[in-house]
This record gives C-alpha cells, structure tokens and sequence, in this order.
C-alpha cells in the first residue's frame, strides 16, 4: 500500500496543479474573441488543407445520401 506521506505530497502536487490550470484557464478566458485563441495553433498546413478536404468529401457525401 501506498504510504500516507507519499500520498499526501501526490495530492497536494494535484491540486496545485489544478490550481495552476484554473489560473491559465481564467487568463485565456479574457479574450472574448474565439479566432485569437485559435491563431497559431495549426502548425502543419498541408495537414489542416488535407483535414478540409476530408470534411468537404465527406459532406457532399452526406448531401448525396
């Protein structure tokens, strides 16, 4: 069984962690405009025009059914 020290400092190591977490969360949320927190986060171009390509395909798919 786990000992209760290394428990305690597993807990207080989660729930600073979750602290943190709410932190960021809240500074990010002061941003009301969607598209700034989406600028930058698509690093591979030819990945996200493929992942376009798949949605279009698979709903002129879906209008043909």
């Amino acid at each position: 069984m786990i000992d209760e020290a290394i428990l305690e400092h597993r807990l207080a190591t989660l729930e600073q962690e979750v602290a943190n977490l709410k932190r960021i969360s809240n500074n990010d949320s002061i941003s009301k405009n969607w598209l700034d927190k989406l600028i930058g986060s698509i690093s591979d171009e030819s990945a996200f025009l493929e992942a376009l390509e798949y949605g279009r395909s698979f709903r002129q798919t879906d209008k043909q059914s």
